[in-house]
């Protein structure tokens, strides 16, 4: 498992789950990159686990990316970690 984010986004991602969201919104690891604001080699680093440690701040933008695309990371609920579509919001 990977901490994801130090200033104020304090739930744990696995790279599972990151790799779950990113196959789920069909997106390749090049258009995160692009969405995150961060480069094609960073994602495939902190993706495969291995290599140069991945910043915090990376995570978190990585992080934010896949939230603000719709995707929520649920954490272990006696169900297992997953990713799935948040639930749109009813306007008033």
């Amino acid at each position: 498992m990977i901490q994801l984010g130090s200033r104020g986004i304090s739930s744990v991602v696995t790279i599972e789950q990151l790799r779950a969201a990113r196959g789920l919104l069909g997106w390749s690891q090049s258009e995160l990159a692009a969405r995150a604001g961060l480069s094609l080699p960073t994602v495939k680093r902190l993706e495969a686990g291995f290599g140069p440690r991945v910043s915090d701040e990376a995570r978190e933008k990585l992080q934010r990316a896949i939230e603000s695309a719709g995707i929520e990371f649920v954490n272990e609920n006696g169900g297992g970690l997953g990713v799935r579509f948040r639930k749109p919001r009813r306007r008033k």
